[in-house]
């Protein structure tokens, strides 16, 4: 039987990569990792683990956890899998749970046993929340266990030494402490981070992690043990008076910060000569952003040189990916989930898609678009005459939408709120000053924060006058 045509090609310099969906209908698989059985093995939120063959598209079902507790954005998260000493294939796995009103994420590892997964062996359990529960875990080269965990939405617990939220955490594989870890009685070996999403290690064993910024300053990090990486007394690069004042003493800058937002995700380092266009580089899928980026490191691998984005809104979200030994890349969306952009999902959702060079040109053809560079909180503000609605949609439709909708039970709607259509004193206090959910956008100028309050209450059926500069920057003075 001949091979099926790609449904899409993606054109790089000189490659050109086929496109297909090897798995549909999918309920968020939030992980997809390479197995040492040369499967797919890929975490479903619901709390299903699987294993997916990436010829034949055949998928097995390895169990499901009725312990997870499934909210926005908490579920089953990351997984590890690996051969251990004794040669058994064992499992490690990131999920939420909920007893009572106690929200809590656990780490769990499991040993496979045919087709199941079995001898559940709690390893660690440490606080949890609807949302920034972290969600990544990685084996390293070595055969360590490490757990990028989120603050929790608490932001003290970042730079709280005694919790071991907003924290990479390093572990045995039998949930003991390693005797070298900073501090050997502890697991934490880095510590200062909001969400973390992405986590993996190079071909030399450098790791890097992704991380959700607030309103600026989505980060990808070189972790180093006894990193301190600023959260929240800095996002992103020190760049205010304020961050230089409090920033933690011997504090880490990232390697990249992107303002606006793109919401990074699920990362994999690219070794392979497969794609050369791509070799040693970062591939990064972002849920924001919608897009495939590929960050090209220096040969020492501690600095990105170059970013080049992919698939910009042609998948919609795109939590994670998988790199197989040959060097394919392999794409999971993530559409189904608690907050789907505009448009999605599509019919065949969630799905998990190869990237392979080959020649057959598809009637689609992606490439690359030119990517902005915007790495310190004020990089917005050198537009002459910004666009109204752009930096609405830069800073604001990803929670209440392109129409101003909102999300319900999430989200409150802009389209005829009181708020929006009262005294425009209580919706500027609000911009600058954030509340709960919402971050403080008092970063953005007096000209950006004119242009989103003027366009949110003149938008959708709303019909009220516009918010003066000049108005903006007296609440800025009370």
């Amino acid at each position: 039987m001949a091979e099926k045509a790609p449904e899409a090609s993606l054109q790089l310099d000189s490659s050109l990569l086929g496109m297909q969906t090897i798995a549909a209908g999918l309920d968020v698989p939030w992980e997809i990792c390479w197995g040492p059985d040369d499967r797919i093995w890929f975490t479903e939120q619901n709390g299903s683990i699987s294993r997916l063959d990436p010829t034949t598209g055949e998928k097995k079902l390895l169990l499901r956890i009725p312990e997870v507790w499934r909210h926005r954005s908490a579920g089953l998260l990351g997984m590890a899998v690996g051969k251990l000493i004794d040669n058994q294939v064992y499992v490690f796995v990131d999920f939420t749970h909920r007893h009572d009103s106690v929200i809590t994420s656990r780490l769990v590892r499991y040993r496979l046993d045919g087709d199941t997964l079995v001898e559940a062996r709690l390893l660690l359990e440490i606080p949890g929340n609807t949302g920034h529960n972290g969600s990544r875990v990685v084996l390293s080269p070595g055969g360590l266990l490490y757990w990028a965990t989120g603050d929790a939405a608490n932001l003290a617990n970042a730079q709280n030494r005694a919790s071991l939220n907003g924290k990479i955490l390093r572990l045995h594989t039998d949930g003991s402490i390693p005797a070298d870890n900073p501090d050997p009685q502890s697991p934490v070996w880095a510590m200062g981070f909001r969400n973390m999403q992405g986590l993996t290690f190079s071909a030399t064993g450098r790791l890097y992690a992704s991380e959700h910024g607030d309103a600026t300053d989505d980060e990808i990090n070189l972790l180093l043990p006894a990193g301190n990486y600023g959260w929240p007394l800095v996002e992103g690069f020190t760049h205010t008076d304020k961050e230089k004042q409090v920033q933690p003493a011997g504090s880490m800058p990232p390697l990249k910060a992107w303002t606006p937002t793109i919401a990074p995700a699920g990362m994999e380092y690219y070794g392979s000569d497969l794609i050369p266009e791509w070799t040693n580089s970062l591939l990064l899928g972002t849920l924001k952003d919608q897009s495939l980026r590929v960050l090209q490191l220096d040969a020492r691998g501690e600095q990105i040189s170059t970013e080049q984005v992919f698939l910009e809104k042609a998948l919609g979200r795109i939590r994670d990916i998988c790199v197989s030994p040959q060097g394919e890349v392999f794409l999971a969306t993530s559409n189904r989930d608690w907050n789907p952009a505009p448009g999605f999902p599509k019919p065949q959702d969630d799905r998990i898609i190869r990237l392979a060079p080959d020649q057959r040109r598809a009637a689609t053809v992606y490439s690359a678009t030119a990517p902005g560079d915007p790495t310190t909180a004020q990089a917005t503000t050198a537009q002459a005459n910004p666009n109204p609605e752009t930096i609405y949609n830069q800073y604001c439709a990803s929670c209440h939408k392109p129409d101003g909708r909102g999300l319900p039970g999430s989200f409150p709607a802009l389209k005829a709120s009181p708020l929006v259509n009262g005294d425009p004193q209580a919706l500027i206090h609000l911009l600058l000053k954030g509340k709960k959910q919402m971050p403080a956008f008092e970063f953005l100028s007096n000209q950006e924060l004119s242009a989103i309050g003027s366009f949110i209450r003149s938008s959708w059926g709303n019909n009220q006058t516009a918010i003066t500069e000049p108005t903006i920057q007296l609440s800025r003075n009370k």
